[in-house]
This record gives C-alpha cells, structure tokens and sequence, in this order.
C-alpha cells in the first residue's frame, strides 16, 4: 500500500501535473457559459424550449476548430511569440476570452437574444481556439515520457471538471443570490487560473516559425502543409474511418442532453440551490475518483478495453434520468444519479482523450487533435440542437412522459459506438 501511495505521488504532485491541473481548468470553464449555465439563464428568463435547443448551435466553433488549428500551429504573436508558440497563443487567447464573457454579461435576452448569441458564439470561437492550444500543449509535455500521457490527461479532465463545476453548478448558485448580469462578470474571473498557469509555465517544445510570404506558392504550401499533410497522415490508418465514427458516437448519450439537464431539473422542481448542492459536491467528489481511477484502469486493462466499460456504464447512467423523471423531486434519488452521471463520465472522458491523444503524430499535433476533437464535437453540437425539440415533440405524444422518453433515447445513442470498437476496431489497443 505505501509503495501503491508512493507511486501516486510520484505520478501525479509534480509541477507540470499542476500545470495540467490549472490548463484543464482553463479549458473546462468557458463550455457551460455558452451551454448548461446559458440553457437556465434563458430558462430563467422565459426562452421557449426550443428556443434553447437552438441557441446551443453557438457551440458550433467546436466542432470545426480544425480549420484555424493551422493557423494556431504556424503563426506566430508579434512580441509574444518569444515567450513560445503555445504560451504566447494561450496568453493573447485568454485575455479575449475574458472580454468576451464580459460582453455577455451585459445582454438582457429577452430584449435582444440574438446579441446574447453572437457574443456567446464569440466566446465560443475563443474556447475553441484556447482548446486547440492547451490540447497541443498537454500532448507536447509528454513527449519525453510517453507512458506518463494517460496520468496527464487524468489530471488535464480533472482540471476540465473542475472549471465546468465552477461555470456551471457555482454559477447557478451564484444566480440563485444576485443576477445572471454579475453571474457572468464573475465567470469571467476564471481566466486568470489560465492565465497563471502559463506565464508561470515552461513551453513543452520549441519550435521554429517558417517565414511566409504572400504569395500563392507560399500560401499553397503552407495550407498542404499544415491541413492537407495532417489529414493525408491519419488516414494511412486502415481503420481511419471508424475511427472517426467511433469518435463520432462515442460521448454522444452524455452530450445530446447537455442543453436540457438543468431546465429538466427545474421542472422537476429542484431550486438552484438543491441544483448547485448536488451538481456541485457530488460531481466534486466523482469527478476526483472518476478522472484518476480512469487513468489508473487505463493503465491495467488497456484503451479498448477502457473504452468499452466506460461507454457500457454512459449508457446506462445517462438513462437512469428516467427514473428521476418518473420519481420527480426526490433528492436522495437526484443525488445518486447525479453522482453516477458524473462517475461514468470522468471515467468515458479520461479515455477518450487519452485515445485520441496517442492518435497523433508528434509532428501535426494540434492540427490532428482539433480534427479529432471536432469530429466529437460536431456530434455533441449538431444533434444536441434538436434535444428541446425531441422533448416537446415526446411530450406532446405523450403528455407527462416527455423526459423520460427523451432519456431512454438519449441512452441508447452510444451504442453505436460500442459496436464499432468491439466489431471494426479490434486491433486498436
């Protein structure tokens, strides 16, 4: 046991683990504010439900943060560029991101949703370009010790939590004493963790900038280059198309009811206190045991093996909601479910950025992670759109049955996944 406790140290009380701590926290806080936390926001301020499944569509520079990664990876911040290509990024990045949740914070939605919008899809466009620098980033400081990736990206997820549980549980409490206008001024304070991180960090690799002219020699090369190489690179797997559907699929139960969790829970009658109780210490608490005991089952049984445990408990944990539909406001019922959502998904996403993660080639890395990741979150963006709708629409066929149909059905939609990694992707490790 205390060789077990020595090791744990060893892996994960060091600086750069704090540096992916803090980075993951950066990553992690900026998606609920255009997402869950906006969903009640506008909730609260009367948007109909379908209203709310539709502004989601603001995430969307998520899902094709691919085509400026290569942009990220090649040009350099005049005058900041010295302090790395990562660092400078990340720094010029994270002062905006601020100013763009600032911005949100002065829109009153019902006077003007479609302002609200725009600047919740700048702070959109800005999380993403961030993601696309950090993910590089936590790929790149593990180059000398490969082994030591998926421990990384236990900590990064747990980071990533942390900042979700901060912008997403804090500030519903925080809304439930003052208003959604400060709510926001105070999310906006959660770049300077960021921030910290990286003016106090090392950058993970050096690089060398090519000079570009513009011309359209130059530019050709520099798109072949930095797009088309990475693509034609990955798809020399033979399994490159499932991959990519598997990735497609895989986080698609947890992410389709995303946008209606926190409206759901207010129709069940749950105040924003008993919401930021439960989403905040149980998923503290989960989210801790989920993120490292992910990485250390990794580590024993292996990726696919991983990966199909963690997708299996997804599933079913995303459909348990049903029961708290049918149960309504029971709170010992809220907090176990709540509990194992979040379990199942620290677990699930500990995986699967370390799988995507050893799917990249050190010489693409954010190029070839915003194209992976995007491919996830165009599954997450694209059909979560659609979730108010698939629940008014169940509702109506069946008053007082709405949810818990929407549940079952967001349920079973990572099985597909499952099938593809136990039948198209047997040799993935």
């Amino acid at each position: 046991m205390l060789e077990y406790l020595k090791n744990i140290k060893e892996i994960y009380f060091n600086k750069r683990m704090i540096d992916m701590l803090l980075l993951g926290f950066s990553s992690g806080f900026p998606l609920p504010l255009v997402f869950g936390t906006l969903s009640f926001l506008l909730k609260d301020y009367g948007i109909e439900y379908a209203a709310i499944g539709a502004i989601s569509l603001v995430k969307i520079p998520y899902s094709l943060k691919w085509l400026w990664s290569p942009i990220v990876d090649n040009v350099k911040i005049p005058y900041l560029y010295k302090m790395g290509r990562r660092r400078s990024w990340a720094l010029i990045t994270m002062i905006l991101l601020g100013i763009s949740i600032l911005l949100m914070s002065t829109v009153n939605p019902q006077q003007n949703l479609y302002l609200l919008a725009v600047f919740a899809l700048i702070t959109s466009f800005l999380s993403a370009t961030q993601d696309i620098i950090l993910d590089a980033y936590r790929v790149e400081s593990f180059n000398d010790e490969p082994e030591k990736l998926s421990s990384g990206v236990a900590i990064f997820v747990l980071g990533y939590r942390f900042g979700l549980i901060f912008s997403g549980a804090g500030a519903i409490y925080l809304a439930a004493k003052i208003s959604w206008s400060n709510v926001y001024i105070i999310m906006s304070l959660g770049v300077l963790i960021g921030l910290i991180a990286i003016i106090f960090s090392k950058e993970a690799v050096k690089y060398e900038y090519k000079i570009l002219n513009l011309d359209v020699k130059n530019i050709k090369d520099f798109f072949n280059n930095s797009l088309i190489d990475p693509f034609r690179c990955f798809i020399k797997n033979n399994n490159w198309f499932w991959i990519l559907a598997f990735i497609f699929t895989y986080r698609l139960s947890d992410s389709y009811f995303g946008p209606m969790s926190n409206p759901f829970y207010d129709d069940m009658g749950f105040s924003k206190e008993e919401i930021a109780f439960v989403t905040k210490i149980y998923s503290i608490v989960m989210t801790i045991i989920g993120g490292l005991l992910g990485g250390i089952i990794v580590l024993k049984i292996g990726m696919r093996k991983s990966l199909l445990l963690f997708g299996f408990t997804q599933c079913i944990t995303t459909t348990l909601f049903s029961l708290q539909a049918y149960f309504g406001h029971n709170m010992p019922l809220f907090m176990v479910v709540v509990a194992l959502e979040y379990l199942s998904s620290g677990l699930a996403t500990t995986a699967f950025v370390a799988y995507i993660s050893s799917l990249c080639n050190k010489l693409y890395t954010a190029t070839q992670y915003a194209l992976l990741s995007s491919v996830m979150s165009l599954s997450r963006d694209l059909f979560s759109a659609t979730s108010g709708v698939l629940y008014q629409q169940a509702e109506n066929a069946f008053p007082g049955c709405g949810w818990i149909i929407f549940f079952i059905i967001s349920g079973l939609m990572s099985l597909p996944s499952i099938f593809i990694i136990l039948f198209c992707l047997k040799n993935e490790k």
